[in-house]
């Protein structure tokens, strides 16, 4: 059972952490003490490459010192930035209480920085978050006082608001509705997302990242699928951590066909993980094949204008999507 509450204005915490005190909200802050179910140790991780986590980290640090008794860290890396000035920034995390930053110097991917942040960690539970990824009020108090049966348990995120000719925003805030925790829970393994989770650091020596997954996408359905093949255990909260950073479309559609590029190299393994596979598997007809094939050919490059314009619409970039993805089977 959690014990007394404590109310105490922000200023306790920044005459006792004053190195991140200019990046923490104007709040109170919430004191309490370990119930008998309630885990009692953290390790948080963040993979950075080009961004600048200093809120995030500076908002996990004001949580985790809230909450009496735990024992936590949070570990920073930098898969091999090319801009050094995000890099220069970052490196003031190394002087906070409880943290690290480590500089790695090539990028080995999305796969390979999550299985070394979780070497580096020491403690029981990890926590995973992306390194653009908004902290909400209460996000580690959620996470240590879920169901303890649970191995892995994923919050979800929340989309935040950006300006509606932003396609990663359009298509983000039009699938919110579908990723619900009770949804997510219907389907645990194929909803699972690396942007907001916590697991056993355990289970994470058992099941690591596929390192094969070096480029963009889909390293986090293949996990899931692995958790499913091997029974473990998954629960999907409603603590989601705050999506609010929008890259620019054009950025969007290079991601977009990145990941597909990588979907494709890896068919075989994801299937029944994918909704991409699902619908292609479902047109039979070679010729139905040819005719969108064709299209892509002759329509793709304006509809890859309209994605990268101002007024980019969603019906454009669901049909792009599967002109691209058929156009890279057409050899198979």
């Amino acid at each position: 059972m959690i014990g007394d509450y404590l109310w105490r204005h922000l200023t306790f915490f920044m005459r006792n952490y004053t190195k991140i005190s200019f990046l923490l909200p104007e709040t109170s802050i919430l004191f309490c003490n370990f119930g008998p179910q309630m885990r009692s140790e953290l390790s948080a991780l963040i993979p950075t490459y080009n961004g600048d986590c200093r809120r995030q980290v500076a908002e996990l640090c004001r949580q985790a010192s809230t909450i009496e008794g735990l024992r936590y860290e949070i570990i920073v890396a930098d898969d091999g930035s090319t801009d050094t000035s995000q890099v220069a920034l970052c490196r003031e995390i190394a002087e906070w209480p409880n943290c690290r930053f480590i500089e790695r110097k090539t990028n080995e991917g999305r796969a390979s920085i999550r299985n070394f942040l979780a070497q580096q960690a020491q403690y029981e539970w990890l926590l995973f978050m992306d390194c653009d990824m908004t902290v909400k009020p209460g996000l580690l108090l959620n996470y240590l006082s879920c169901d303890e049966e649970a191995e892995v348990v994923d919050g979800g995120v929340s989309i935040g608001q950006s300006d509606a000719d932003n396609l990663r925003y359009l298509y983000e805030k039009a699938c919110e509705a579908s990723h619900t925790a009770e949804q997510r829970q219907q389907q645990p393994f194929q909803h699972f997302h690396t942007a907001n989770f916590m697991v056993k650091r355990e289970v994470m020596g058992r099941f690591p990242f596929d390192e094969r997954y070096r480029n963009y996408g889909y390293e986090d359905v293949f996990f899931g699928k692995q958790l499913a093949k091997n029974r473990v255990r998954i629960l999907h909260i409603d603590n989601p951590a705050g999506f609010d950073t929008f890259e620019a479309n054009e950025q969007f559609v290079a991601k977009t066909e990145e990941g597909l590029r990588t979907l494709h190299t890896f068919r075989q393994e994801l299937r029944g993980y994918s909704r991409m596979l699902t619908l292609v598997s479902g047109i039979h007809l070679g010729c139905i094949r040819w005719l969108i094939r064709c299209w892509h050919q002759l329509f793709g490059p304006m509809e890859r204008r309209n994605l990268c314009s101002q007024h980019p619409k969603l019906s454009i970039f669901t049909l792009y999507k599967i002109g691209y993805y058929l156009t890279l089977t057409k050899n198979d």
